[in-house]
């Protein structure tokens, strides 16, 4: 019995060890979409495009449904050319949605003859990993909500991919089912509260924090924003969410005190601490498992401007 009882353990561990993300997949993605041959992912390039492509391959690798469609890529118009948001479905139990998004464009080049490309391995590389990593961690799963991710594209020039895809009426099936989006925005370095901690901007806006919270795995944590001065809440694509009055905030391991690497030539993977990041992602995905529209219901108050 003793020795059944270790084996069904043994098989246990192996099972649940299994199911998380590993380290070397974040680095794959995340050094990918940060790579020079990705020169910025500025929105109108043809690199751009490819990062679009790219984030396209990882949802059809996790078997995620179209948002609508035929493709995962979501096009709009940027200075009269056609550009691409990236949007797939995880279905879950319910008709109810969570949403995970980033923005996947940075700004491109420069002159400086040491270094001319703007990675933007933290912004925001690392956002879309994030939701990658979700996705990865729910491949196999049936959640309670059903998922939404949505890359962003345009953020840099004016937030104008989400401001695009968020008036899509094509996808108002899901809008109106959307209980919270989680905007992921600069990710990859520890935050000012330590690792396994995030922050949210706009927690005086909505109880989301303290439900997810009571919810988090292996203390995960989400925190206030420190810089709530700097209305962060209103300068990231949740904005755009915000105004359909969808709950929707942007989340952050960034210490705006010390990040001198934000849109400089310095934001490459070297600024990336990929074991708290791969940490993050998982204990996320054990969080998102607990959660159902019983138990994660997150509303405004009223001092949101929408």
């Amino acid at each position: 019995m003793k020795k059944l009882t270790y084996l069904t353990f043994s098989l246990l561990s192996v099972f649940s060890f299994a199911q998380e993300v590993s380290q070397e997949r974040i680095q794959t993605v995340l050094s990918t979409l940060a790579s020079d041959e990705m020169k910025g992912r500025e929105i109108g390039t043809q690199e751009n495009e490819n990062a679009a492509s790219y984030i396209a391959k990882l949802f059809k690798e996790n078997n995620l449904e179209y948002c609508t469609g035929n493709s995962y890529l979501v096009p709009f118009t940027y200075k009269g050319k056609t550009a691409y948001n990236v949007c797939g479905i995880k279905k879950g139990k319910t008709y109810q949605y969570l949403g995970f998004s980033g923005h996947f464009d940075h700004i491109g080049t420069s002159n400086n003859s040491k270094d001319n490309i703007y990675n933007g391995a933290d912004d925001d590389a690392s956002g879309i990993t994030t939701l990658v990593g979700i996705s990865d961690y729910f491949k196999n799963k049936e959640p309670e909500f059903s998922m939404v991710f949505i890359a962003f594209n345009g953020e840099e020039k004016g937030m104008l991919g989400s401001k695009a895809i968020s008036t899509d009426k094509n996808l108002d099936k899901i809008y109106n089912n959307l209980t919270a989006l989680f905007n992921f925005e600069m990710v990859a370095t520890e935050s000012a509260f330590g690792k396994n901690a995030l922050f949210m901007t706009g927690d005086e806006f909505s109880d989301l924090d303290e439900l997810f919270n009571e919810n988090a795995a292996n203390g995960l944590k989400i925190n206030p924003d420190p810089y709530a001065a700097q209305q962060l809440f209103y300068r990231s694509d949740n904005v755009s969410f915000v105004k359909k009055k969808i709950i929707a905030h942007s989340f952050s391991t960034v210490d705006m005190t010390k990040a001198s690497h934000y849109h400089s030539e310095s934001d490459d993977i070297n600024v990336v601490d990929f074991d708290n990041l791969t940490q993050i992602i998982n204990n996320f995905g054990k969080t998102l498992e607990k959660l159902s529209p019983e138990n994660f219901t997150p509303k405004y108050n009223n001092s949101v401007k929408f």
